[in-house]
C-alpha cells in the first residue's frame, strides 16, 4: 500500500503497521480454491443462476440479489455499466505497490431491483381492460434495468454480429478490495479454503466494500442492514460438495478445485497450459475465477465466404477482457483442436470435453443428498485477533 511516510506522526505510523498486519492476517488462506468456466460451452441458460437463487437469496432482503448471474457480452451487465465504476487497485512497480481506485457505490436500480406485478388488479378488471405491469419495489417506477436486461443483443452487423455469455460470481480475490475496505474487519479470506466471505455480526452496513469491490459483485441486504456476497458454497464445500452453480450446470461449464495444487484440473488449466484466464486482471486483486476464452467462428468476407485471417470476435475485446494472455491462450486451444481433428490425442481438450462430469469438482464430488442439511450457523470461522 502506497504510504507517504513523511507526513505521518509516529502515532500515525504505528497505526497504519496494525492496519497493514490485520489485513494481511485477513487476506491469508491456507489453500485456494478456484473455480474455471469455459466460455465455449456457456449456452446461457441461467440453470446456475436460478440454483444459486434458490440455495441463498430467495428471501430476507436477498431477492433482488444474483450472487451467479450470466451477462451477455459485449453488454453493459449488472450493476449497469459495472465495468466503468471503479475500485479495486492501480498496481505499481511489479505490484510492490497496490495503490486503491476509487469506485463508484453501484445503486439497486443499477443491480436491478425486485420487480412488484399487479395481480390483483388485472385479475379483479374486466379482460383486457388492465395488462399485466411490473414496477421496482424500492419506488414504485417502471423497470428500466435488471440482471439480465441486455440478454442476447451483443454487438456487430449481419452477417457478423457476435455475442458470449458470461458467467459471474465473486472472483474470491487472493488480494480482495473489499477486506481493505472494510472499517469493521467484518470480510475476510477462510484459512482453509480462501473464500472470501463477510461476518454477518460484524457487518455494520457502511458499504464501503461496494465501491471497493471492481466486479461489483457485492450488494447491500435494505432488511438486514448488511453487505452480502456469494460465498462459494463454503457449507457445501465442507462437506466436499461442490458449488451449486457447477453442479446445475447443464453444459459442463465449470470446474472447481484447488489452484494451488498442482494435481488439480484448475491448476492445469491456469499455471500449466495457460488458457485460463482472469477477468479485468487490470484490477489488481488477483482472482481466482478464471474463464477458457470464446473461440469464435470466422468473419464472412463481403462475398459471404468465410475469411480465417479474421476472428467474429474482435480480438480487441477479447484483450479488453482478459489481458494480452489471450492471444497465447486462443492459440494453444486452436493447435490443440487442430491435433485432435487430425486424429491425434491432446489432454488439453479431453479435459475441456469433460467427459467425465464429476472429474469436473476435484474433490468436491460428493453427492449434495448426502449432506448435512443446515450447517451450524456461527462461531466456526472467528479469526484471532480480531476484537469489537
Amino acid at each position: 500500500m502506497a504510504v507517504e511516510e513523511k507526513v505521518l506522526t509516529d502515532r500515525e505510523k504505528e497505526l497504519a503497521k496494525t492496519f497493514e498486519a490485520t489485513k494481511d492476517m485477513l487476506r491469508k488462506s491456507d489453500h485456494q480454491v478456484g473455480m474455471v468456466m469455459d466460455l465455449n460451452k456457456c449456452i446461457g441458460c441461467q440453470l446456475c443462476s436460478m440454483a444459486c437463487k434458490t440455495l441463498w437469496t430467495s428471501f430476507e432482503g436477498r431477492e433482488y440479489m444474483w450472487w451467479n448471474k450470466v451477462n451477455t457480452m459485449p453488454g453493459k451487465g449488472s450493476p449497469k455499466d459495472w465495468e466503468k465504476m471503479g475500485g479495486g487497485y492501480k498496481v505499481l512497480f511489479e505490484g510492490k505497490v497496490m495503490e486503491p481506485v476509487q469506485g463508484k457505490h453501484p445503486t439497486r436500480k443499477e443491480f436491478g431491483d425486485l420487480w412488484k406485478f399487479n395481480w390483483n388488479e388485472v385479475v379483479n378488471s374486466k379482460a383486457g381492460d388492465v395488462h399485466l405491469q411490473a414496477k421496482n419495489q424500492e419506488d414504485d417506477s417502471v423497470p428500466d434495468w435488471s440482471m439480465n436486461w441486455d440478454e442476447d443483443q451483443g454487438a456487430g452487423t449481419y452477417p457478423n454480429s457476435f455475442y458470449f455469455y458470461l458467467p459471474r460470481i465473486c472472483n474470491h480475490c487472493s488480494y480482495p478490495a473489499c477486506v481493505d475496505a472494510c472499517p469493521r474487519n467484518a470480510i475476510y479470506k477462510r484459512e482453509t479454503d480462501g473464500a472470501v466471505v463477510i461476518d454477518q455480526d460484524r457487518c455494520k452496513g457502511y458499504r464501503f466494500c461496494l465501491e471497493a469491490c471492481p466486479y461489483k459483485v457485492i450488494y447491500f441486504n435494505f432488511v438486514t442492514d448488511k453487505s452480502m456476497k456469494c460465498i462459494f458454497c463454503y457449507p457445501r464445500l465442507e462437506q466436499n460438495v461442490a458449488n451449486a452453480c457447477a453442479r446445475q450446470c447443464t453444459a459442463r461449464v465449470r470446474w472447481v478445485g484447488f489452484v494451488d495444487k498442482p494435481e488439480s484440473i484448475i491448476y492445469k488449466l491456469v499455471k500449466v497450459w495457460k488458457v485460463a484466464l482472469p477477468l479485468h486482471s487490470e484490477f489488481g486483486t488477483n482472482p481466482n475465477v478464471f474463464y477458457i476464452p470464446p473461440l469464435a467462428p470466422s468473419r464472412l468476407d463481403d462475398s459471404g465466404k468465410i475469411d480465417p485471417t479474421k476472428p467474429r470476435i474482435p480480438r480487441d475485446y477479447l484483450r479488453y477482457l482478459f489481458g494480452p494472455e489471450v492471444d497465447k491462450s486462443l492459440e494453444v486451444m486452436q493447435t490443440e483442436l487442430d491435433k485432435v481433428r487430425k486424429g491425434g490425442k491432446s489432454e488439453l481438450m479431453d479435459i475441456l470435453i469433460a467427459r467425465e462430469w464429476k472429474k469436473m469438482f476435484d474433490i468436491f464430488d460428493k453427492d449434495p443428498a448426502i449432506m448435512e442439511r443446515k450447517p451450524a450457523k456461527a462461531g466456526i470461522y472467528t479469526r484471532p485477533g480480531i476484537k469489537e
